[in-house]
């Protein structure tokens, strides 16, 4: 019986070593990322006169998200698995190691990009022509925003640029149209901004190996202004916000939310600024950006339903 259960345990050991390098190539051992995607799809969907949403929208987006996330973080490491060998945080991904050859990853991007289209192409038919217009649109700049730190000074802006379609495309699977207003507009601005802003600090984590590799990011191009810009960044970020939720017809319960996101953005820039830089402050940094947008999206859930 006990060498029985040793083998299962020996089993099931070595199926999770063939499937762990697939499982961080997807980055779906690192959620972090996966949600901060997510969570301006939920501002958009609650930000419509139809709030709340269905939930098998609600479903679809969520898989939609996972799944263009996947593929984007593929073709990042596609581009870069020269250059990640050589970067401390990201040396052990499984292209940079060698443990997944290209084609393998290539064959599952390609699936990642079949699923995201099944997913568009399973929205409501009423809006399917729009979303499948604006995923085709997001998918050269989620495809090509890894080569632009080789090219652009500043390449948090493209994906921010990639991060508003996470907005766009929810609007549209709802509404069928981008005659969003106001509320759209302000989702759309506020998801720009932050993302710009949390990426630039997840970018100061490698200043020192881009500087050394002759690669771009904010987090070098702006210098020693950077956590002023981030905090300007994310600043209009949360104004842009108020600006939706406020037209979108959220009430007063909103705004206790708002102004406690508000407030802890600029106290997490206050802690870098006195912090000494280590990968530590920066993914914490990260992860917190997380819970603060999710604060966001539960006073507009709130703030529109009572």
């Amino acid at each position: 019986m006990y060498g029985f259960t040793n083998s299962n345990a020996v089993n099931h050991t070595n199926s999770f070593k063939k499937i762990k390098p697939w499982i961080e190539l997807l980055r779906w051992n690192r959620p972090t990322g996966r949600l901060i995607l997510i969570i301006p799809a939920g501002w958009s969907l609650w930000l419509t006169p139809q709030a709340p949403p269905e939930l098998q929208l609600l479903g679809l987006i969520i898989l939609g998200g996972l799944s263009v996330s996947a593929a984007g973080c593929i073709a990042n490491d596609l581009w870069d698995r020269n250059y990640d060998r050589h970067v401390t945080r990201t040396k052990g991904r499984p292209l940079a190691r060698g443990i997944i050859g290209i084609p393998q990853a290539i064959s599952l991007l390609l699936v990642m990009l079949l699923v995201s289209l099944l997913i568009v192409i399973n929205l409501p038919l009423e809006s399917r022509t729009l979303c499948i217009a604006l995923a085709v649109m997001a998918l050269p700049p989620i495809l090509i925003y890894p080569t632009a730190k080789r090219w652009l000074r500043y390449p948090q802006i493209i994906l921010a640029f990639c991060w508003g379609f996470a907005v766009l495309i929810p609007w549209a699977a709802s509404q069928g149209n981008l005659n969003g207003g106001w509320p759209l507009f302000g989702a759309w601005s506020a998801t720009l901004f932050w993302t710009f802003g949390f990426d630039t600090v997840y970018a100061m984590a490698d200043r020192k190996d881009d500087a050394s590799l002759k690669l771009n990011s904010s987090a070098l191009s702006l210098g020693g202004h950077v956590l002023q810009i981030v905090s300007i960044s994310y600043l209009l970020a949360c104004c842009f916000f108020a600006i939706a939720a406020t037209t979108a017809g959220a009430n007063w319960t909103f705004w206790s939310f708002w102004l406690i996101s508000t407030m802890w953005m600029q106290i997490e820039v206050i802690a870098l600024k006195k912090s000494t830089e280590s990968f530590s402050i920066f993914g914490k940094h990260f992860r917190n950006q997380v819970l603060i947008g999710t604060l966001l999206l539960l006073g507009l859930i709130i703030g529109r339903s009572t």
